[in-house]
């Protein structure tokens, strides 16, 4: 079943979403399974080529609240089922559970690991592991000796954004349309009736925006404001170091948000700085070409090497090659999705996940569609854009 391609704008649709991304896949391929024709709309040329192509591609039930864990979950679900639960066999999202290992070389942060291994017991998590320096090193001997402890889960994993999007877009059925801007909403009496794109208008009453960074610029068509930046975030990728062990786990520096995971024969490697200002969207980000010395140089603060020795080595030999790549994070002043309407009826946003659209969009989709379709009802759904957004701890570095 291909991908529905097309360069005829429809006269009319059950449902327009406007973004290319992951989480305009997920929207599609859960419209469908309700019964709901989708049409999707991608200003760029391709699809999944903006915050989707760079993202790292890991998922992982180690989060820092319960809600999340709950969304999270239902996605692991569907990646982990992913040809069954699609029904397709184009695209392979390549899921591997190889693990996610969190170290810390402080007490604080050990403490820190061990309130949070508490809390994910509270909420069901039972299978993460809490390992001393020692017995983390026999597991992972890569592991540097500062290193005085480590949670680990091993069901954690990786797979491949882009083949995951396709794959939804392929399961969805939905219309796709790509090089065409949406450029307004038509209302009448406070309800949606159409999406205005520079080709021309779809008559429509409901329409979702799922346009990751783009999504608040997106809204201001309709009148709507949302509570939502864009943080620009830099992944350096290094294909062909042999020195990075095979099959490692998505290695996280618990102190400094640094972390790792195998790629290409190689890495990627990121750091997500919480001390990051806000910036306008773009779709061509300036690239920090600092960034990467601040991963990979050993003097540096937030060096991979500080607790994987062996980076040491691969800066020192200066022989191994790397590219950065750049997007930006679609955040919210909780750090937690807007999934549903928004003050003009029939418009809906799923947009926000704060660096968890990969992992927390499929079943963020689901729930948007519950909504839509009044199964959930709005007051039920705890990530609606009416919420009180009240700040919680970072008992999370990423």
């Amino acid at each position: 079943m291909p991908i529905g391609y097309t360069s005829t704008l429809p006269r009319t649709s059950d449902l327009v979403i406007v973004g290319g991304g992951i989480v305009g896949a997920a929207t599609a391929f859960h419209a469908a399974r309700a019964g709901i024709r989708p049409v999707v709309l991608e200003r760029r040329p391709r699809l999944a080529t903006l915050t989707t192509a760079a993202a790292a591609g890991g998922f992982r039930m180690q989060v820092d609240s319960e809600e999340d864990l709950r969304l999270i979950g239902e996605s692991v679900d569907l990646f982990l089922r992913f040809a069954e639960r699609t029904g397709q066999r184009e695209y392979d999202a390549d899921v591997r559970q190889s693990g996610y290992l969190w170290l810390t070389t402080i007490e604080e942060g050990a403490a820190r690991q061990r309130q949070l291994v508490a809390a994910q017991g509270d909420w069901g998590l039972s299978d993460v592991e809490l390992l001393d320096g020692d017995a983390v090193r026999r597991m992972f001997p890569y592991v540097g000796p500062e290193v005085i402890q480590a949670r680990f889960r091993h069901a954690d994993g990786v797979l491949d954004p882009k083949a995951l999007t396709m794959g939804l877009f392929c399961a969805s059925g939905a219309e796709v349309l790509t090089g065409v801007e949406v450029i307004g909403f038509r209302a009448h009496g406070g309800r949606l009736v159409g999406v205005e794109t520079a080709a021309g208008t779809v008559s429509t009453d409901a329409a979702v925006i799922a346009a990751g960074p783009y999504s608040g610029l997106v809204a201001r068509l309709a009148g709507v404001e949302l509570p939502v930046t864009a943080v620009v975030r830099h992944k350096v990728v290094m294909p062909d170091v042999p020195a990075v062990p095979k099959g490692a786990p998505m290695t996280i520096d618990d102190d400094t948000g640094a972390h790792w995971r195998p790629a290409l024969r190689g890495a990627y490697l990121l750091y997500t700085d919480p001390a990051t200002p806000a910036s306008p969207p773009a779709e061509d980000l300036p690239i920090d070409q600092g960034f990467a010395f601040r991963l990979l140089d050993p003097s540096s603060p937030t060096s991979v090497a500080r607790v994987s020795p062996f980076w040491r080595e691969v800066w020192e030999s200066g022989s191994a090659s790397w590219m950065l790549q750049a997007g930006q994070y679609t955040m919210t002043p909780d750090r937690r999705p807007l999934i549903g309407s928004t003050p003009v009826e029939g418009l809906f946003a799923n947009t926000g996940y704060s660096g968890r659209g990969v992992m927390g969009s499929p079943a963020g989709s689901r729930l948007l569609i519950d909504v839509m379709t009044g199964k959930v009802p709005a007051e039920a759904n705890p990530f609606r854009l009416d919420r009180a957004f009240a700040s919680r701890p970072h008992l999370d570095p990423l």
